[in-house]
């Protein structure tokens, strides 16, 4: 059945063409599975709670009559603001007008948040601008420029919030720095989501087509319930295709996680035991609540514009798992930095169980992709990243570092894998950063560092033992097999092109804080490098051959050494420096090649020359790569078939003896 909807209908409406609802919430109270919601343009000021699932051959479907028309928005527009003093203006506003939600009376809260953030979820925009808030009153009378923003000449225009308790009211002040708000138009964000169940396993829904904007979101720790301003609520089946998400106070699309009974924001609650114990407690309790393939997972994100939230573009724990994220542009995450800590990135998962991210434009991000724990069967492909790592040059200083680092494209920890990075364009500065193991990188072009190589393992306590131990699965599946740390290495290198691209001397000024940081290195050198010292599978073995006895301490620290690494047909352009046991490589000193990005958004190129210069290089196959060392698990498809790597960035097919890097 077709279901109508029109903002602008009368009331009373039945949902069909001649009579149509005028809110998308109506229909979502009655839509079976099979029907399909229609909506007009217009803007839908509401927070859609769907009521029924889907079934996978009979999904329930969500689609903007025409593309991108129809608006859903967690924002009001308000009016009657009255000039207080020189450019700020007052609003004044019932706290019956909110309900059981008062975004600017919640704040910011959370596990991994930074501790000094005092934000509340709700935001002011003015004609589709987002202010900036102060802690005071004052600093909007009197505002200064924000240098932690990446959009440093906006924060002038700032706002405060208190209240008035005699009156029962919420008072907004802002400086619109000239604006008559009045005039202008001036939102409130008052929702905590725009579209999202109440109720969890709302099964098989497809939201196709629709802007989503402007929602009073919390902070979505992987301990905590990971609202989104649009969030599957721990379901399965989800397609959200053709959407442009944006302006999310913390993030736009949350694809986990349920609030757990006595495990929500534990680590703030408690404060007894350590984070990553409760992140730890979150994927047992989670197996004993029924996580697994059949109940959670299984999404599908596709041609989305996501940009301007506040933590992450997309964000994921568990409810992650066996999803599909493709053909999306992200960027601009976290810009505004009024929201910090660890938990940032234009996509952030923890357990991308089979999680397939593919074909992304991902940049100008605090960080592109922030893949954590559990990272097993994941595969980042074909995907193009860039200036991830504080683009402007005035960031450059030790105060706009994040918690754990400065930004990258792809960022693993903590990890067993098999992860697999192949086919991408890798281009900030800090291309990848990697205290993990059990990663393969295949036919990449990369301009910027390998960063954290042998670093995160500890946990920050100096006096006692505070070693991290992440869970692995049973292959393909959700199931924890054990816990084990990271000893580093089991890392695969092939057929990559190493081009080392600039790197501005404020970047090298902070990095040199770095080198005994056990969260970093501060290495700004492209290439292999990080990797000099560790062994080959040869070596390796060797110290297996030979029996040693119950009290001979070699014998038992051979289980506790870095794992080989494995390299193969790299080149390395313009300085970037090959390990001491890269095999069959190329360091080409003869030519300097040339690198760069031009065009903006979906007319974004790579223009680069270093393609003359390459040699003959083999096909790379799962067999290449062998298996991830501790879950006994092959670099291979989610389905268990083999991957040839005979396919580039473009989709184009290689030759029997194709070159390096993305570009067939």
């Amino acid at each position: 059945m077709k279901i109508y909807v029109n903002i602008n209908a009368q009331n009373g409406g039945d949902g069909s063409k001649d009579r149509p609802y005028n809110k998308i919430a109506q229909a979502a109270a009655v839509a079976l599975p099979g029907d399909e919601v229609s909506v007009a343009p217009g803007i839908y000021r509401e927070d859609v709670s769907p009521v029924y699932a889907g079934t996978e051959k009979k999904p329930i479907v969500y689609k903007s009559e025409v593309m991108g028309a129809a608006v859903i928005t967690g924002a009001d527009v308000f009016t009657g603001w009255e000039h207080f003093k020189g450019d700020v203006w007052k609003l004044a506003v019932s706290n019956e007008r909110f309900g059981d939600y008062n975004p600017y009376t919640t704040l910011v809260w959370g596990d991994w948040l930074e501790g000094s953030v005092h934000a509340h979820t709700g935001e002011l925009f003015c004609d589709d601008r987002s202010f900036y808030e102060r802690d005071s009153l004052d600093k909007v009378l009197n505002p200064a420029y924000d240098d932690t923003s990446w959009d440093r000449e906006f924060t002038l225009h700032t706002w405060y919030t208190c209240q008035d308790n005699d009156k029962n009211e919420t008072l907004i002040y802002a400086n619109f720095c000239g604006i008559d708000p009045n005039k202008a138009t001036t939102e409130l964000t008052v929702r905590p989501h725009c579209f999202w169940p109440k109720q969890m396993h709302v099964d098989y829904i497809t939201l196709s087509g629709f802007k989503v904007c402007k929602a009073a979101t919390q902070w979505a720790p992987p301990t905590a319930l990971q609202e989104g301003m649009i969030g599957t609520h721990w379901s399965k089946g989800w397609i959200m295709e053709d959407l442009e998400v944006s302006h999310a106070k913390c993030s736009g699309i949350s694809l986990g996680k349920y609030r757990q009974q006595n495990n929500d924001n534990k680590w703030s609650r408690y404060k007894y035991k350590d984070g990553a114990q409760t992140q730890r407690d979150c994927s047992f309790i989670a197996q004993l609540d029924g996580w697994s393939k059949e109940t959670v997972g299984s999404h599908t994100i596709r041609r989305c514009n996501i940009h301007d939230c506040g933590q992450t573009g997309i964000v994921g724990n568990l409810g992650c798992v066996f999803s599909v994220i493709e053909d999306c542009h992200i960027h601009h995450i976290n810009n505004k930095r009024d929201v910090t800590g660890a938990e940032l990135g234009g996509i952030k998962f923890h357990a991308a169980i089979d999680v397939i991210i593919r074909n992304n434009h991902i940049h100008d991000c605090v960080r592109g992709i922030w893949l954590d724990w559990q990272t097993q069967g994941t595969r980042v492909t074909g995907n193009l990243f860039h200036d991830n790592c504080l683009a402007h040059d005035y960031l450059l200083r030790p105060e706009n570092k994040l918690g754990l680092g400065l930004g990258e494209d792809i960022f693993i920890e903590i990890a067993h894998g098999p992860v697999l990075v192949d086919n991408n364009v890798m281009l900030s500065e800090r291309s990848i950063k990697l205290p993990t193991q059990g990663a393969a990188f295949v036919h990449n072009l990369i301009g910027g560092a390998i960063c954290a190589v042998g670093r995160g393992v500890k946990n920050g306590s100096s006096k006692y033992d505070s070693t991290r131990y992440t869970p692995i699965h049973r292959p393909h599946s959700t199931e924890i097999t054990g816990v084990m740390s990271v000893l580093h290495g089991d890392v695969r290198f092939y057929n990559n092109v190493f081009v080392a691209l600039p790197v501005r001397q404020g970047l090298m000024n902070i990095c040199e804080e770095d080198h005994d940081n056990e969260w970093d290195d501060g290495n700004l050198i492209c290439g292999t490098l990080p990797f000099s010292g560790y062994m080959t599978e040869e070596k390796w073995k060797s110290y297996f051959e030979g029996y040693c006895g119950e009290g001979d301490a070699d014998g038992r620290d051979k289980y506790y050494m870095p794992l080989p690494v494995w390299t193969g047909g790299n080149v390395f352009f313009n300085g970037a420096k090959p390990c001491d046991i890269e095999a069959d490589g190329t360091v080409d000193t003869e030519h300097i090649v040339s690198l760069k990005i031009t065009g903006e958004g979906d007319d974004c190129h790579v223009e680069t020359d270093y393609m003359k210069y390459l040699p003959k290089a083999k096909i790379i196959d799962s067999d290449t790569l062998g298996e991830a060392f501790e879950p006994k698990q092959r670099f291979e498809a989610p389905d268990g078939s083999d991957i040839v790597f005979d396919t580039d960035f473009y989709g184009k097919k290689r030759a029997t003896e194709t070159v390096a890097g993305p570009f067939a």
